[in-house]
């Protein structure tokens, strides 16, 4: 691979551990991720199926162009809600 050659990084993300967890209703992890060279922010949340089996929940939206941050706490647990059918 040639010196200069850059990663690409289109249609690949990550999850990280949420250290700023603070309710059960925070995600468990939050990271990024690249659909067809759009940028989405994905949250990640461990849960128990009623069989006992471990699975991860995922919300992934879109990151808005002209604010590239993650929405308030907030507005993260109202899509959480939206997205998984909660309150």
């Amino acid at each position: 691979m040639p010196k200069d050659a850059r990663y690409d990084d289109r249609n690949r993300g990550a999850l990280f551990k949420n250290s700023k967890k603070e309710t059960d209703r925070d995600p468990d992890y939050t990271g990024h991720l690249d659909v067809g060279g759009v940028g989405h922010w994905i949250s990640g949340w461990i849960n128990t199926s009623k069989a006992g089996a471990k699975f991860m929940a995922l919300s992934v939206r879109p990151k808005d162009l002209t604010n590239d941050k993650p929405k308030t706490k907030q507005g993260a647990e109202a899509q959480a809600d939206a997205t998984f059918g909660i309150g």
